[in-house]
C-alpha cells in the first residue's frame, strides 16, 4: 500500500470526503484511496449527520495520521506550501481560514435538508425558510469574495482550501436546483466544470449503492 493514503467513503453522498480529496488533489500529492464500505454502521452514521467526522476523510502521510477536514487542509498547506491551498496574504488567509470555519461547522439546515446526492436531480423542490436563510448567508460569503479576489475562485485565479470547503455546496445547489444570484450560478458553474470535480462525479455516478435514508422522495 502506499505511503499516502485518504480514506473515503460514498462519493455520492459524502461531502466531507469530497472536500479532504479535493484539498489532496490540489496539494499534488500522489495518494491511495482507501474506501469505507457503506454499509458499515460509523461510515452510515458519518453521512447522516450524527456521528463527528472520524473515519472520513482521514489522511494518513507517513506517520501522520489526519482524520479533520480543517486539519487536513492545513497540514496540506505546510507540507505543499506551493499548492497555495491557502493565501500567502496573512489578512486573505485569515479570511479564508474563516470561511472554511463557518463552514466547517455551520449551515446545519442546509445541510439537513439538502443533501449530497450527485446522483439525483430534483425539479420544483421547496426550500425549508431555515436552509434559505444558510443559502442567502452563503451566497453573501461567495459574492463577498468573488468581488474582493476577482475571481473566478472564491480567492483569485486558483482554487483553494476555501473552494474545496464549499465544493459539496455546489452539488447541493444544481442538485436541488436552488435559485441563486447570477455571480453565485457562476461560481457552481465554475465548481462544476473543473476537471477534478467532474471526475469525482463520474465515479459517484458509477457507484452502485444507495442509501435509503439519503433519498428523498418527491
Amino acid at each position: 500500500m502506499s505511503a499516502t493514503t485518504l480514506t473515503l467513503s460514498s462519493k455520492n453522498y459524502s461531502s466531507w470526503s469530497l472536500r479532504g480529496w479535493l484539498m489532496v488533489k490540489l496539494a499534488g500529492i500522489p495518494f491511495e484511496e482507501v474506501m469505507v464500505p457503506t454499509g458499515s454502521a460509523d461510515a452510515r452514521a458519518e453521512l447522516l449527520l450524527i456521528s463527528p467526522s472520524i473515519l472520513v476523510p482521514c489522511l494518513t502521510h507517513g506517520k501522520a495520521k489526519v482524520w479533520d477536514t480543517l486539519a487536513i487542509g492545513e497540514y496540506l498547506n505546510e507540507i505543499a506550501p506551493k499548492a497555495k491551498l491557502l493565501p500567502a496574504n496573512p489578512v486573505h488567509r485569515a479570511h479564508c481560514r474563516a470561511i472554511c470555519g463557518e463552514m466547517h461547522s455551520g449551515f446545519s439546515a442546509m445541510r439537513a435538508s439538502l443533501p449530497m446526492n450527485l446522483k439525483a436531480q430534483i425539479k420544483d423542490f421547496k426550500v425549508w425558510s431555515k436552509a434559505q436563510l444558510d443559502i442567502a448567508r452563503i451566497q453573501d460569503i461567495w459574492k463577498d469574495c468573488l468581488s474582493t479576489y476577482k475571481g473566478p475562485y472564491l480567492f483569485g485565479k486558483q482554487p483553494t482550501m476555501a473552494d474545496a470547503m464549499y465544493a459539496p455546496v455546489a452539488t447541493r445547489f444544481h442538485t436541488y436546483g436552488v435559485e441563486l444570484d447570477p455571480v453565485c450560478q457562476a461560481y457552481v458553474k465554475q465548481i462544476l466544470s473543473m476537471p477534478l470535480m467532474k471526475a469525482w462525479i463520474q465515479a459517484a455516478q458509477a457507484e452502485p449503492e444507495d442509501i435509503e435514508e439519503l433519498e428523498m422522495e418527491f
